[in-house]
Formats: C-alpha cells, structure tokens, sequence
C-alpha cells in the first residue's frame, strides 16, 4: 500500500488488452459500488500498477493492483480517520477490539496519519467473489464506521 496520489482519468480509460480479466472484475465491482459515478483509475506499470478511487458512502475507497503476476498484490483501503485525534489510546483500544469482532478480511490500521481499513493480499488465485468481497468489506466498514469514531474522538 502506499500513499501513492495519482493523477486520476474517468474509469472508462484503462486498456482492457488480453490477460486483463482481473482489471475487468476490479472495474465491475466497483462500478456496482461507486454511487456517486465518482470512479477513477491511474495506469502507470513503473510506480504503482493500477490504482481506482471511487466515493462509497461518505469515505474515498482506493483499490491497487501492482500487476497480473501471482507473486503482485491486490490492496484496498479506506481513510476513516485522520490523526491526531482525542484519547489516542482509546481509539486504539477500541480498533484492536473491532479488528477482532466486527472486520472480516480486513483491518483498522494506521497509514500516513490516518486510521484506515485495509485489505491485501497476493494475486495468486485471487477469485472474481474475492475481489468483490474484499472491495465491499473494507469500503462498507469504513462508512459504517467513520462518521461514529470521527464523533466519539475528533481532532486532538
């Protein structure tokens, strides 16, 4: 994952050539979530790989894909929080808590300042209804849950 901030064209740019099948099911989940047409993608083979942001709910979810080989990774995080906030140490606690009962797939991290829900993993064997459950967990979380814990511990 990285803090990668591309410069973004409308989704529908992306050379979609032979072997990209993994990108096409990438575009169709997020096409199906994105419910403000807000979705964007960046190609640059040299640097990052893919990467597509799209607006779910009242959080900016971000998807990479290093490449198409087994050994690259597929990433999704959304921002829920920025640092500093109040009672770091409770929030911290409550995360821990959250990681274990309530994320699935995906986890409460700290990235760049920022409290986010993250998911990743390698390529190898990455199925159509993986992708499609990892985009919705991490993008689903973190708008359930960004608004309470923006509320509950706010700027410091």
């Amino acid at each position: 994952m990285t803090n990668y901030q591309p410069d973004l064209a409308p989704l529908t740019t992306v050379d979609q050539s032979a072997g990209m099948n993994l990108i096409q099911v990438i575009e169709t989940v997020i096409d199906s979530l994105d419910q403000s047409n807000s979705a964007m993608v960046s190609h640059n083979e040299n640097e990052s790989g893919y990467v597509w942001k799209f607006k779910y709910g009242s959080v900016e979810t971000f998807v990479q894909l290093t490449g198409t080989t087994d050994e690259d990774t597929f990433t999704v995080w959304a921002t829920v929080l920025s640092l500093p906030v109040q009672n770091e140490a409770q929030l911290s606690r409550k995360l821990l808590e959250m990681n274990w009962l309530t994320t699935f797939e995906g986890q409460f991290a700290i990235f760049n300042n920022q409290v986010v829900v993250v998911s990743s993993r390698t390529v190898a064997e990455l199925s159509p209804g993986e992708v499609s459950r990892l985009i919705t967990i991490v993008a689903t979380i973190a708008d359930d849950h960004d608004e309470n814990l923006r509320s509950e511990f706010g700027a410091a």
